[in-house]
């Protein structure tokens, strides 16, 4: 329990609109439970008379309540007298590092309490509790509980008994009846009422404090954005200002620009131009032009030349066309002797006056693979050409339409084109990997059930992560599969990102990573490197027994795989002009032929999700 505070209440209560339009939710301040923070006076810091002593914060369900503490400085005992007294009796915040959601604060740091006149939140109260020389404490409800509405209406009862006085008996009902018909008075029918010099009076006051804040934003322009992000109820806000009544920040920031804009028309003009004729809808206002747009300076690049241009992954692409076999002859033959299985060509022991046996048959087998040709047309019409001045757009068409022929290749040779119908490649021209006869390419599941069941039982969840888990069973399912590889050197394990990502999230019962960076998962997968290809994702087959099988990735030394092309069916690019349309036609054009040449030299890794 608090213990010798001088008097307690709420600092800011949630879920009350304040004077700013800003609303306080729940726990806004959470973080501010139990922290102390100075107790200031009128949120003034101009001298340190004003720091009246400290106040410590309790985050509760209502809001942040506050224990003030004041010090024995000459102006800590007056604000105690004034409290006690029951002449001051609201508090207020001074927050930073707000976060807002359509006007709701969720949330910020208090930095100071103040005690003020008036605050700016519905519900800020103090509950004075004077503590005694003797230790002991007195809740003297009927002085501290005053809620910031009620002190709206204290703040007008001297004029309300003034009015009265003048206006021969006039009850305070009707008075307050009178007051009751003008709450809907908008500010053009409030401002039509005033005298002729009470409108220069209002005039010269708001030309004053619009011109102050120009100069306080011209001498510091950092704090203005600072500012932004922070929230101070000042002394005099209070809660039944209304939007319709009064102008906002926003608002007075709008008329200043606006009367920058016209350099012969004055600030005093321009707010009396507002407040007549526009009552809160000016945002939308051509200010005197018609098609103001039309004097806006042009849009200029921000860099300059042919525009950036967003692709796919393409590291991959590089990995692939350069590391495959090129061939000169693009009409490819494999032929291979399966010598694996020598038990009936085993070598045999003589003896002496019996007859020798032949070993068994060798089975030799063979396939062919034709070329076809790999097309990408486009092309542009000259108009466009010679409109086009800031770079070469036939240029850059060209590089955009190789870099395509150049991925569409890629992914032939590893996973397959995808398509159907005429545009598709022939996949008996071209190869792919991932859908090779088994012969060639060794498919292997990575069962993640049995996994589970192998590291833990059936409680794995208790002590290993999902993520290594799933690691531990494609490792697992690689090393186990790589018993039957055939292929040359050291190969490349290509998969998508997220795959890696998984791997390397894997962690131990310390919640440690087991592989702490890209070279440690690669050494434990046995590959030359890792190669991620975001094109891999999502792509499945269907094996036999109607089976769905997920790729997962594969490994491949991608020199037992040949490419090959004759000659003049290497990468190349025709133009022509078309003088009919008055078009320039590019042609980017190759013919070849793709085969894995070595069996058993790739492996496939794959996940069953047959129905899921």
């Amino acid at each position: 329990m608090v213990k010798g505070f001088d008097f307690s209440g709420w600092a800011t209560r949630a879920n009350m609109r304040c004077s700013d339009g800003r609303v306080i939710m729940k726990d806004a301040f959470k973080d501010c439970d139990g922290a102390t923070v100075p107790l200031v006076w009128g949120h003034k810091h101009d001298s340190t008379s004003t720091v009246i002593g400290h106040a410590l914060l309790e985050n509760r369900e209502e809001g942040v309540y506050a224990y003030g503490f004041l010090n024995s400085t000459q102006s800590g005992k007056e604000a105690k007298i004034l409290v006690e007294h029951g002449d001051v009796s609201a508090m207020s915040i001074y927050a930073n590092h707000l976060k807002e959601q359509a006007g709701n604060v969720i949330h910020g740091i208090i930095r100071e309490v103040s005690l003020v006149l008036a605050g700016a939140n519905p519900g800020a109260l103090i509950d004075s509790v004077i503590v005694h020389s003797d230790g002991s404490v007195t809740e003297d409800r009927e002085q501290g509980v005053l809620y910031t509405g009620e002190i709206i209406e204290l703040c007008h009862a001297d004029e309300e008994d003034k009015e009265e006085d003048n206006s021969g008996g006039e009850s305070k009902e009707e008075k307050k009846e009178d007051k009751d018909d003008g709450e809907d008075e908008t500010a053009q029918a409030i401002y039509d009422s005033l005298t002729p010099k009470q409108k220069v009076v209002v005039e010269g006051i708001f030309e004053a404090a619009i011109d102050d804040l120009m100069k306080e934003k011209e001498d510091n322009p950092d704090k203005n954005e600072e500012d932004k992000n922070s929230m101070k109820h000042n002394i005099f806000d209070q809660e039944t200002k209304s939007p319709e009544t009064y102008l906002s920040h926003e608002e007075g920031v709008q008329i200043i620009n606006q009367a920058k804009s016209f350099g012969g028309r004055s600030l005093k003009a321009e707010l009396a131009a507002y407040v007549a004729e526009n009552k809160k809808e000016l945002a939308h206002a051509d200010l005197g032009f018609n098609n103001i747009s039309t004097l806006f300076p042009e849009y200029e690049d921000v860099k300059p030349g042919a525009p950036d241009t967003i692709t796919s992954d393409q590291g991959w692409v590089t990995e692939v066309i350069n590391g495959v076999h090129k061939s000169p002859m693009s009409r490819l033959r494999t032929r291979h002797v399966d010598a694996r299985d020598i038990s009936n060509r085993r070598a045999q022991g003589y003896k002496k006056g019996t007859q020798k046996t032949d070993a068994g048959n060798l089975d030799v087998t063979s396939r062919t693979t034709d070329p076809i040709t790999v097309y990408i047309r486009s092309k542009l019409d000259r108009d466009d050409i010679v409109d086009i001045t800031d770079f070469d757009v036939v240029a850059y068409m060209y590089e955009n339409d190789k870099r395509n022929l150049y991925e569409e290749l890629a992914r032939q040779i590893m996973i397959g084109d995808g398509r159907s119908g005429d545009k598709a490649i022939d996949p008996t021209k071209i190869r792919p990997i991932w859908l090779d006869e088994e012969t060639y390419t060794i498919h292997k599941d990575v069962d993640i059930d049995k996994m589970k069941t192998t590291l833990n039982g059936s409680n794995t969840a208790a002590n290993f992560g999902e993520n290594y888990i799933y690691a531990e069973a494609v490792i697992e399912s690689l090393l186990y599969a790589r018993e039957n590889y055939r292929g040359s050197g050291n190969p490349v394990f290509f998969c998508t990102p997220h795959l890696v990502n998984v791997m390397l999230l894997a962690r131990d019962l310390n919640g440690r990573r087991v592989y702490d960076n890209i070279t440690e998962l690669t050494a434990a997968l046995n590959v030359r490197k890792i190669v991620t290809a975001e094109q891999f994702e999502g792509q499945t087959r269907t094996a036999s027994g109607e089976k769905t099988k997920k790729l997962l990735g594969i490994m491949v030394n991608l020199s037992d795989y040949y490419t090959g092309y004759t000659k003049g069916g290497q990468l190349t690019h025709f133009t022509d002009f078309d003088i009919n349309f008055n078009q320039e036609v590019s042609l980017l054009e190759t013919r070849l032929s793709g085969a894995n040449t070595r069996l058993f030299s790739a492996i496939a890794l794959e996940e069953d999700v047959t129905g899921k």
